[in-house]
């Protein structure tokens, strides 16, 4: 089969692998009718995350049909048309009971490595470094699926691919991200980065009814974009953060905050930001904080933090006090999938919200490794990529 293979920092290729089998009873093949490429993916594409192996397959964000199913596995048969979440789930351990389905407990084959380098790790994810199971991606024609009788959303007939492939991540991630910040009638919900993560999150926070959304970026299609969900907008190279948000809220600030940028946030005229990129060329921060910091400076005392961004190792300079001394609640974490599909699947189905809106471009998967460069560095409008294999 063809699928897109990690080589080494900046270097994917779209190469010949071999066809997945079915390993474990609870196993299912799927035919990939469509992926896409995730912001998460960037992190692999620069070289941040470690534990990556040439020839590994990337890609966490897939769908399409079963084609074979383990004799254990009675949820599936063949011919179901599936969406597979980017975090693999047993769905039986005390974590999978609580519905924590991201920290599932078995999934992880390679916990043991994770929790010496991280503290802590997550569930098994695909396409995603040896660090979490060192299990191939998505981004190829066929995909073997651990746990396949718990890890799919089955997708009922009459919706596109473009409609329900999110479900999978980043429109789950979004939800968790509002959602999590518990918002009210009365709430501003200030959102850092407005691609595709924070595009699904201004919808949620806009459908879980806060009185004002403000999203901040500084590339223009993508700010065009949050606008036309319903957010205000902050050009953070031609406009001060703090000082627009004191505006647009009475001089209080939000009262809920949302990093949906993660590692690798950029900022102009921060110094700030050059100390943080300065410890991160010679190995001594592995993450770059800033948003973080912007958050907890702005957020109203008694708010809400809330980070659905992806943060792979340490940071440094985070002002603790303050947030302490603000009363601050942190809630963080890779995104619960399944608990969430079943309600925004219903929203699809309703027309509360199409998820394809996000979609600038669609290619055969043999032009993947041109639209991680397209992507990564936001050229002719790139918001959002996906893939036919």
């Amino acid at each position: 089969m063809k699928a897109l293979r990690w080589h080494g920092k900046k270097d994917i290729r779209c190469d010949t692998a071999p066809d997945p089998i079915i390993e474990h009873p609870r196993d299912a093949i799927i035919k990939v009718t469509t992926c896409a490429i995730c912001g998460s993916d960037l992190h692999l594409f620069d070289g941040f995350m470690p534990g990556m192996k040439h020839g590994d397959i990337m890609g966490h964000e897939f769908m399409g049909e079963v084609v074979e199913v383990g004799k254990d596995n009675a949820a599936l048969k063949v011919g179901d048309r599936v969406v597979v979440p980017f975090t693999i789930i047993c769905g039986e351990c005390d974590q999978c009971k609580r519905g924590n389905f991201s920290v599932c407990e078995r999934s992880n084959r390679s916990s043991e490595a994770a929790n010496k380098l991280f503290g802590h790790t997550t569930a098994g994810l695909f396409g995603y470094t040896h660090l979490t199971g060192g299990y191939p991606g998505g981004q190829a024609e066929y995909v073997r699926v651990p746990y396949a009788d718990k890890t799919h959303i089955r997708i009922p007939d009459g919706l596109t691919d473009e409609q329900v492939l999110f479900l999978g991540d980043i429109f789950p991630t979004g939800w968790q991200a509002a959602a999590q910040c518990d918002i009210e009638p009365t709430d501003t919900v200030a959102i850092w980065g407005a691609g595709p993560v924070g595009q699904m999150t201004i919808r949620s926070a806009v459908l879980l009814g806060a009185r004002q959304v403000v999203a901040i970026d500084c590339v223009p299609e993508r700010l065009e974009m949050a606008r036309a969900g319903g957010a205000t907008t902050i050009d953070f190279k031609n406009e001060s953060v703090l000082e627009r948000l004191r505006d647009l809220t009475a001089g209080k600030g939000p009262e809920k905050c949302i990093d949906a940028v993660g590692m690798e946030s950029h900022a102009t005229r921060s110094l700030d930001s050059m100390y943080d990129r300065a410890k991160q060329a010679v190995m001594l921060e592995t993450d770059r904080p800033h948003v973080l910091r912007e958050m907890i400076y702005v957020c109203r005392p008694a708010g809400t933090l809330s980070v659905p961004g992806v943060y792979g190792g340490v940071i440094d300079k985070l002002p603790m006090g303050a947030s302490m001394n603000k009363g601050l609640t942190w809630r963080m974490g890779q995104t619960h999938v399944n608990r969430w599909t079943d309600d925004l699947l219903r929203r699809i189905q309703e027309g509360q919200i199409d998820p394809s809106f996000v979609i600038t471009h669609s290619v055969a998967l043999a032009n993947g490794p041109e639209m991680y460069k397209t992507f990564r560095d936001k050229e002719d409008g790139c918001i959002k990529v996906i893939l036919k294999p």
